[in-house]
């Protein structure tokens, strides 16, 4: 099984875990992995016993590296890769809309990788809980696609320019640098899940969203977190800065050009201007439009924007190239349709961006 479900009975309420379990593909997100999910979640959100919901992973790598990438391409290789590519993204990005929107609680626990998917699981929970050793990313560009699963909302609420930085590098981000830019609200060490499982059951849950809601507020402010002295130092306190000024606001061939010709610093501000020469130009031309886009759409609207975006990806060749040369041959030397930025037309990015259906007819039409 993908994933393993749970309902624990506490004093008056039942909390609902769910563990995604597919360790030797990283918890990589398959179209029936996320099927069984949406299930889960809709069926608990409609079982008036199931007071909140527990989301975490039996993986001592990864709570999960993102979408599962040799389905997706797959799917690129079908007869009509738009939609079949679509279908692959839809189920994922109704889980994550459905998390935002869920009516009782949610906590994810986030243990190690911790990227694409995963991330958007995570920046879609009430409580975003992780762990000294996660690391998160959202490197995308480097398959020839764009930060998704709701990453238009979330990356254009961080700090300082970070959003930008972070689809265009893909750089990981360590536990203290999720704290320090809001994407994480607590580190919790990973061997107190079971005492933390422990004491919501030992809570009365009501049923009532707010007091629920509270009460586990509450509780997870009582809770021990991790010792400072546990956690890595933050690559960001250091480079922040310079972030927020080599990203300011400008044209992005500008930004860029700022970025790799400044100094090299450290290897893990290196590994991100590497990460940044390898990127695919088309996928960061679609970051620069997604992220100006998302600051004007609710978070439907972001979501079936990234669907119409993900669909015409499936059809460009790109992403079936990005993830041959990352995950099939692993050659690490894809062939990108454009070799610069410059290269990249303002026509060719806004073609990404029209949907393949007519706006009734989206997968997504319905959220």
């Amino acid at each position: 099984m993908s994933i393993q479900t749970r309902e624990i009975p506490c004093k008056s309420g039942t909390l609902g875990i769910l563990t995604l379990n597919s360790p030797g593909k990283l918890n990589a997100l398959s179209a029936a992995m996320l099927t069984g999910l949406q299930a889960q979640l809709d069926a608990w959100a409609e079982n008036d016993d199931i007071c909140l919901v527990l989301i975490t992973a039996d993986d001592d790598r990864a709570f999960s590296a993102g979408i599962d990438l040799r389905e997706v391409y797959q799917a690129t290789r079908a007869t009509e890769p738009a939609a079949a590519v679509a279908d692959i993204f839809a189920r994922e990005y109704r889980v994550d809309y459905t998390l935002h929107t869920f009516p009782k609680p949610v906590i994810t626990l986030a243990h190690g990788i911790t990227m694409g998917g995963g991330m958007g699981l995570l920046q879609a929970s009430r409580y975003r809980l992780i762990t000294p050793e996660t690391v998160m990313a959202m490197p995308e560009a480097t398959i020839g696609l764009f930060p998704d699963a709701g990453a238009s909302w979330f990356l254009n609420r961080l700090p300082g320019s970070i959003g930008l930085f972070m689809g265009l590098t893909g750089a990981r981000l360590n536990a203290s640098d999720a704290m320090r830019v809001g994407l994480a609200d607590l580190v919790l060490d990973r061997e107190r899940q079971d005492e933390l499982v422990e004491r919501i059951g030992e809570q009365y849950w009501t049923g009532e969203i707010a007091a629920d809601d509270n009460r586990l507020f509450r509780l997870l402010d009582q809770v021990r977190e991790a010792r400072p002295s546990d956690l890595p130092d933050s690559e960001l306190a250091r480079y922040e800065q310079d972030i927020a000024r080599l990203c300011r606001r400008d044209e992005l061939p500008r930004v860029i050009a700022r970025l790799l010709e400044s100094p090299p610093g450290n290897d893990w501000r290196s590994a991100c201007m590497d990460s940044l020469r390898k990127a695919c130009p088309v996928s960061l031309g679609l970051l620069e439009s997604q992220l100006a886009h998302g600051l004007q759409m609710s978070l439907k609207d972001i979501f079936r924007m990234e669907l119409a975006m993900a669909a015409n990806c499936g059809r460009q060749p790109d992403l079936p190239e990005g993830i041959r040369a990352r995950v099939i041959d692993r050659d690490r030397h894809p062939t990108w349709s454009c070799h610069s930025l410059a290269e990249v037309s303002e026509a060719t990015i806004e073609g990404y961006f029209e949907a393949p259906w007519p706006e009734q007819e989206s997968p997504l039409a319905d959220l």
